[in-house]
């Protein structure tokens, strides 16, 4: 496991959060054992536990897959169903790992595993090319605004490691790239069984000149995929010691979700409209002069003002967008189908409100990418274009702008369930 001592510490390590997707049998749980095998992040006793499980399967090779298939189901059909997070480290890294399902009826599943990735790592297999599947899969991760897709090409050892059948799937996938909007495309030849070109380079791959996959992992730029333009930060709680040394204190506690807030600057409070500026940003241990995302800060201001969780501070010279009326991309998770008019509870960053869907403008056939306008029964694994109207205004900017201050959940009244994830174009 990785030495904790490294400059800095374990703690101040930047973290990575990536998802996994493919179709059926591509090899996105063997490719995850892999790095977590060949990064060595695995107990021994782990190891034993696949390599008995294995043998008693009849399997040749150690399945690594074991590792991340924890559902028994998944174990006995030999595919993912459930998000599984697994975390792993090495010394530039911390990682957080979604490995998603495949199927068309877990798009719910991927959805919610991709929502907070800064990459994700779509799996083709070399012997099928591009298919509905892959474009399915690109397209989600374009509509979560994840910044950097890798497209790595696996079981290269069952197309004899063949470089023309990597450059031909690599131009399938390109002519349809310009239709997502991801700027950061990346593609790697991979044998996850073998481990080629997973974190050590292949040898018989040698016609390959770009990184590995865990070079590209530990090395691409994810700093800038925060906002700091615009600041923001949504109250959770209000801090109010009342012991004798803090006896005056009132802070406000949350995690910045955009921008970069310093003490002295003018602020605005909605929905309330009062101003202010900030006289302190302080944490458990220390003050700060200034905080930025995704911090989780305590903000004291220099008036006082009544502000509760749900509000949210903004500098005054740069304001969120406000309305009770709201378009979004919004992904069904339940059975139940989407209700129109129906009323539901929503979620927006701190904030809980209720909300009416007034409108469904179109379906996506997230095989071909076209605008279903006629079909507008929205059931479960559907991404639609819908209206809603929420009893107060919500303070958001557009998702493509703020993954955080641009997504809402919505919540089934009666039964508390989460029913859908919107992204507010």
């Amino acid at each position: 496991m990785t030495d904790t001592n490294t400059t800095g510490g374990y703690l101040d390590m930047q973290l990575m959060r990536f998802t996994t997707a493919g179709s059926v049998d591509d090899g996105k749980s063997t490719l995850i054992g892999r790095l977590l095998y060949d990064s060595k992040s695995i107990f021994e006793d782990q190891m034993e536990a696949i390599e008995l499980t294995s043998k008693r399967k009849g399997e040749k090779h150690v399945n690594l897959a074991l590792l991340t298939d924890g559902l028994r189901a998944e174990r006995e059909q030999g595919i993912t169903i459930d998000v599984a997070y697994r975390y792993f480290a090495t010394p530039k890294r911390k990682f957080i790992i979604a490995d998603t399902p495949g199927h068309i009826q877990y798009t719910r599943n991927m959805v919610t595993g991709a929502s907070t990735a800064n990459l994700a790592i779509i799996l083709i297999d070399a012997r099928n090319g591009v298919i509905e599947q892959t474009l399915r899969h690109a397209y989600i991760a374009s509509l979560l605004q994840i910044p950097h897709i890798v497209v790595c090409i696996n079981k290269m050892d069952l197309v004899d490691y063949d470089e023309d059948t990597y450059n031909k799937i690599k131009n399938q996938f390109m002519e349809f790239a310009p239709k997502l909007d991801v700027k950061d495309i990346r593609f790697v030849p991979i044998s996850a069984l073998k481990g080629d070109n997973v974190v050590d380079r292949s040898t018989v791959m040698d016609w390959f000149k770009g990184s590995t996959l865990m070079h590209i992992l530990e090395n691409i730029y994810i700093s800038g995929d925060q906002n700091y333009i615009d600041p923001r930060f949504p109250v959770q709680y209000v801090v109010r010691p009342q012991s004798d040394e803090y006896h005056d204190y009132r802070g406000y506690a949350g995690r910045i979700d955009g921008g970069i807030f310093n003490v002295g600057d003018p602020v605005k409070i909605f929905p309330s409209g009062f101003e202010s500026k900030i006289k302190s940003i302080d944490t458990l241990n220390e003050s700060l002069k200034s905080a930025f995302a995704p911090q989780s800060v305590t903000m004291t201001l220099e008036d006082d003002i009544d502000i509760s969780r749900g509000d949210m501070i903004v500098k005054t010279n740069n304001l969120p967008e406000s309305s009770q009326d709201i378009t979004a991309m919004i992904s069904w998770f339940h059975e139940k189908p989407l209700r129109l008019n129906g009323k539901y509870f929503l979620k927006h960053t701190t904030s809980d409100l209720r909300c009416m869907v007034k409108e469904i403008s179109f379906k996506m056939d997230i095989n071909t990418l076209e605008r279903n306008f006629d079909d507008k029964e929205v059931k479960m694994n559907d991404i639609a274009r819908i209206k809603i109207r929420t009893t107060k205004p919500i303070f958001y900017d557009s998702y493509r702008r703020n993954r955080y201050t641009g997504s809402f959940i919505l919540i089934e009244e009666g039964t508390n369930e989460t029913v859908g994830a919107g992204m507010i174009v």
